[in-house]
């Protein structure tokens, strides 16, 4: 090797040395950047997140409200009142064993008012769980029972039902505790639900709903005395011995008893109740914009004078409403006049902003095929 080469090859080691340590930085910083870019805190990103994790409490109210019913099961010597659910497209309703035992007729009271006789598809003889059959509710609003999820203590749960006779209450909690095993007239509770959210008599039956999903996870059945614990049977537990019932029962096979015999005796007191019920439902299906919602509970004559686009173009303005306690008034053909005080937002069509308008609703209320609707809606500003 000449002195010229040695003279050379110290500066090209360092150069070869200097081009190796850029690379290798320039990689790090690259691979820095990456990750910098991928884990920046978005707020518009957490935003979204976060609004998915949880259904609005409202809505799930809301349209749970649609399937959840009140059961009546009569003999000769009593009259048992619980609650219960529709869970698959053929009217098949989910309630407890204890709530149908013994009974000679077995009638389902629906959200709005109307009742109906019901046959027995399956009921357990140790298990406290029934399904009963409605065929006039086929295809009608129904909840999602869950097959195989599992709740955890801690778990945000909400409870419907009818406590002491008054439908659709709901009560809020948590799973307290998991698999509780015990017995209680004569049935075999096990693995049930410990929940927080009070079961009182008239609850059993009544759907226990994640509040993170709205889906059913268990079927409320007994509490304590003084109502502070309940105890839910999980969906997971009796999901295919009902399915199993559903899919072998048939309407002919059925036995709906005293099905012709079913009169309804009801009170002004009752029946303005009952409509009531619906105009709070209407009302509260335009306030979180369910206008498909609102727009069933009108009349056939309604609807064939207003189509569901012009419904809905006629209320789709309102950004917030409030209304007041109602004013019923009965008549003596049983038709119900209700008035409210609403405060509606509304949003202006050619400017920006909203304006505040007092509306007085004047809502007439009849029945159509033996079910509540909204017959006339008169407004005074």
């Amino acid at each position: 090797m000449n002195k010229l080469d040695k003279k050379l090859r110290g500066p090209v080691i360092m150069s070869v040395t200097l081009v190796i340590i850029g690379i290798v930085v320039l990689i790090i910083l690259n691979n820095q950047l990456l990750t910098d870019d991928v884990s920046v805190n978005n707020p518009m990103i957490n935003e979204v997140e976060s609004s998915n994790e949880t259904l609005d409490l409202k809505t799930i109210i809301h349209n749970a409200e649609k399937s959840v019913v009140q059961i009546e099961g009569q003999n000769e010597q009593n009259t048992k009142t619980g609650s219960g659910f529709l869970y698959n497209g053929k009217g098949d309703i989910i309630t407890n064993a204890h709530v149908i035992k013994d009974a000679d007729v077995i009638n389902v009271r629906t959200a709005n008012g109307h009742i109906y006789p019901a046959a027995v598809v399956g009921t357990g003889e140790e298990t406290d769980i029934a399904v009963v059959r409605v065929p006039q509710l086929a295809d009608q609003s129904a909840l999602t029972l869950e097959e195989d999820t599992k709740a955890e203590t801690g778990d945000e749960v909400i409870a419907l039902g009818s406590p002491h006779g008054f439908q659709n209450t709901v009560t809020l909690g948590i799973i307290s505790g998991t698999e509780r095993n015990f017995t209680v007239d004569g049935f075999n509770y096990e693995n049930a639900y410990q929940i927080s959210a009070q079961i009182t008599e008239g609850n059993s039956g009544g759907p226990l709903i994640n509040r993170a999903t709205g889906h059913v996870i268990g079927v409320n059945a007994v509490g304590t005395s003084d109502g502070t614990i309940g105890f839910s049977i999980p969906s997971n537990e009796i999901y295919d011995q009902v399915t199993s019932w559903s899919n072998e029962a048939k309407n002919d096979q059925l036995d709906f008893k005293n099905t012709n015999d079913i009169t309804r005796t009801e009170s002004p007191e009752q029946l303005a109740e009952d409509a009531e019920y619906v105009a709070d439902y209407f009302f509260e299906s335009i306030s979180i914009r369910d206008y498909v919602g609102a727009y069933t509970l009108l009349g056939s004559a309604m609807q064939s004078a207003e189509s569901y686009p012009d419904f809905r173009e006629g209320y789709i303005h309102y950004v917030d409403l409030h209304y007041s306690d109602f004013k019923s008034d009965v008549s003596e053909d049983n038709q119900v006049k209700i008035t409210a005080e609403v405060t509606a937002e509304v949003k202006q069509q050619e400017e920006e902003g909203t304006e505040e308008k007092q509306i007085t609703y004047t809502l007439t209320i009849d029945r159509e095929n033996d079910q509540l609707k909204i017959m006339q809606i008169s407004t005074d500003e």
